[in-house]
């Protein structure tokens, strides 16, 4: 916490990017997945080595660096949305096509509870993925 505390207070919401280094394990269950050539063992959310000798990869999802980013750091819902969305799209430069929902970039969108920030729903490019029939859209003409 005292890190992104740090960065914020010295950078600003503007010029901090909260990602996620995570393996295709992340948000899966306890078992074994492969990562590159190798199988690495996850239990309870750490990704560890079969032997395990040394931790393998991160299975943090990013609506839990929300949650840590609003609950532990104290950002503003504003501030943690910037961070996730628009400053990692504008570095990459590609704020053109996502980062934001505007009329003509890709329709791509997670809905949290907004209580708990658990992730309810995932939109990609205008098709929900995950969670999507609890929502009626209508498309504007």
């Amino acid at each position: 916490p005292s890190v992104l505390d740090l960065a914020y207070g010295t950078a600003g919401a503007t010029r901090v990017a909260l990602i996620t280094d995570a393996m295709g394990a992340a948000g899966m269950g306890d078992g074994r997945y492969p990562l590159g050539p190798l199988q690495v063992e996850v239990k309870d959310g750490v990704a560890m080595l079969p032997d395990g000798s040394s931790i393998a990869g991160s299975t943090l999802t990013l609506d839990r660096v929300f949650r840590r980013a609003v609950r532990i750091n104290g950002l503003t819902l504003h501030q943690a949305v910037e961070s996730l969305s628009t400053t990692p799209a504008r570095l990459l430069g590609l704020a053109d096509s996502i980062g934001s929902l505007e009329t003509g970039k890709h329709a791509d969108l997670v809905v949290l509870d907004s209580e708990s920030h658990d992730l309810v729903a995932v939109m990609r490019r205008g098709r929900w993925v995950l969670g999507g029939e609890r929502f009626d859209v209508v498309p504007t003409p």
